[in-house]
């Protein structure tokens, strides 16, 4: 059988998310209708449906979780960011500095934050932020914001990111997926996600 280009795209990451399928032993399962908090903090989500939640976080403040794995699906949480702190981990502050949150960021300064922490982390060379409005997040002032960018295997990508800053922390979801199909098949999920979390 004659395969396009979209069928071919489409089993290749299959197949990547099925490498990555033994790794969930460690993960944890987050059930439809259950309360979970993320990273120790005072951020719950009760999600509508269930999701994974991965065993490694790129941060002490941060989850992963995915739906049909990381490659094709990913919601990172950041759970109360403090100044001076970056949004991940880093892995050698001189040669890969990464940004830092500071008491002097504005919501408007979140994309551009996010942009660096991935072009550093994640060796992203084009990373464009598409868009940012007003948002609620956390039943606070907030922002939403969208991204385009191609990842390390030259995978174009899209995502989109809310944020607020909550007593000068910053809280924040992103949702990033492969532009073709995967995005838009799952871009609700998100919204519903994020519009489940609160703070206790």
């Amino acid at each position: 059988m004659r395969r396009t280009g979209t069928t071919t795209l489409l089993l290749a990451l299959a197949l990547s998310a099925a490498v990555t399928v033994p790794g969930f032993a460690a993960n944890a399962f987050r059930e439809r209708g259950k309360a979970s908090t993320i990273a120790d903090s005072l951020l719950t989500i009760t999600p509508t449906r269930d999701w994974n939640r991965l065993g490694i976080s790129p941060g002490k403040k941060t989850e992963v979780w995915t739906l049909d794995g990381e490659e094709l699906n990913d919601v990172t949480f950041f759970a109360g960011i403090e100044p001076g702190k970056p949004l991940i981990r880093e892995v050698s502050k001189k040669r890969k500095p990464l940004p830092k949150f500071t008491r002097d960021t504005l919501l408007v300064d979140i994309p551009e934050l996010l942009e660096g922490t991935y072009r550093a982390s994640r060796n992203i060379a084009t990373f464009t932020v598409s868009g940012a409005r007003p948002d609620r997040f956390l039943d606070r002032d907030g922002i939403r914001f969208t991204f385009d960018y191609v990842d390390e295997d030259n995978l174009p990508r899209r995502g989109e990111g809310r944020a607020s800053l909550v007593d000068g922390l910053l809280y924040m979801a992103t949702f990033s997926a492969p532009r073709l199909y995967y995005h838009d098949r799952t871009l609700a999920d998100f919204h519903a996600l994020t519009d489940a979390a609160r703070l206790n």
